[in-house]
């Protein structure tokens, strides 16, 4: 079901008082000066859509989709709205929401990945279910859920606006959860630009890497014997190691007078 076919209701006017906001409505952000331009508008030249809404009782209705609009009408003192009504329970009423609003472009990032997180866990939905519910590629539900991977200070960072998703997805690129925050602790302080935040995302992955590799199992105590026995046979400087998965024996040697020398003993030793 589309707004486009839920729409084709016919309007009612109702008092004002008797329309109320949508707890679960997937948009948090209204910032004041657009209502401030909306109320305007609709002063000027009235409310030229309805506020979709569904029944919650007698003469009682809650809203869908145009909670702006309300907050802007009631902030010029409107008594009478018009609305679409639409039977909706409480899941079907989060769905159409987030159409609304996605397909207007109204919901930032972090608010769309929380209202994707709750139909899935409301209506016990996986991710392709969700996409195909909201028109979405599968891709693009995963890569706006993981934005709630972030630490809780870059996900109030992305809903204020205060960093893009090209920054959040920078923090995302480093796999530790301390390198993350330190990445966002840096943003915050010194308002780095994308491109920046990429470079020191890389920096931060790369010692990531780096420590991994220095965390490395021990060498087996085998290894270390063997190693030595063989440097005492051969006389020179032999290491016992495994590299990408695949145990080697590394001989070392000058020039090929001393590889021929290393060949003759161990062929002596194995005769």
């Amino acid at each position: 079901m589309t707004i486009k076919s839920v729409v084709q209701r016919r309007t009612d006017e109702v008092p004002l008082e008797s329309v109320s906001p949508n707890p679960d409505q997937p948009r948090t952000n209204f910032k004041q000066e657009e209502i401030e331009e909306l109320a305007t508008s609709i002063q000027k030249d009235g409310l030229l859509q309805p506020i979709l809404v569904r029944p919650v009782g007698s003469n009682k209705y809650q809203i869908i989709a145009g909670e702006r609009r309300w907050q802007a009408c009631r902030s010029i003192g409107m008594k009478i709205v018009p609305i679409r009504i639409k039977e909706a329970d409480d899941d079907k009423a989060l769905e159409l929401a987030l159409v609304e609003n996605i397909q207007r472009s109204d919901l930032n990032p972090i608010e769309e990945a929380y209202g994707y997180r709750r139909m899935m866990e409301r209506r016990n939905l996986t991710q392709s279910e969700v996409a195909q519910a909201m028109s979405k590629g599968r891709s693009t539900v995963a890569n706006a859920l993981r934005l709630l991977e972030l630490p809780e200070e870059a996900q109030q960072l992305l809903f204020e606006e205060k960093i893009t998703a090209g920054h959040a997805r920078a923090i995302l690129s480093i796999p530790s959860k301390e390198g993350r925050l330190k990445l966002t602790q840096k943003l915050v302080e010194e308002k780095l630009s994308v491109r920046e935040t990429e470079a020191i995302a890389r920096l931060l992955a790369g010692k990531k890497s780096a420590d991994s590799a220095q965390m490395r199992q021990p060498t087996p105590k085998s290894f270390k014997t063997v190693a030595k026995a063989l440097r005492d046979v051969l006389h020179t400087n032999v290491r016992v190691k495994t590299v990408q998965g695949k145990n080697k024996i590394e001989i070392e040697f000058k020039d090929e007078e001393e590889l021929e020398k290393l060949f003759e003993e161990l062929i002596a030793s194995t005769s």
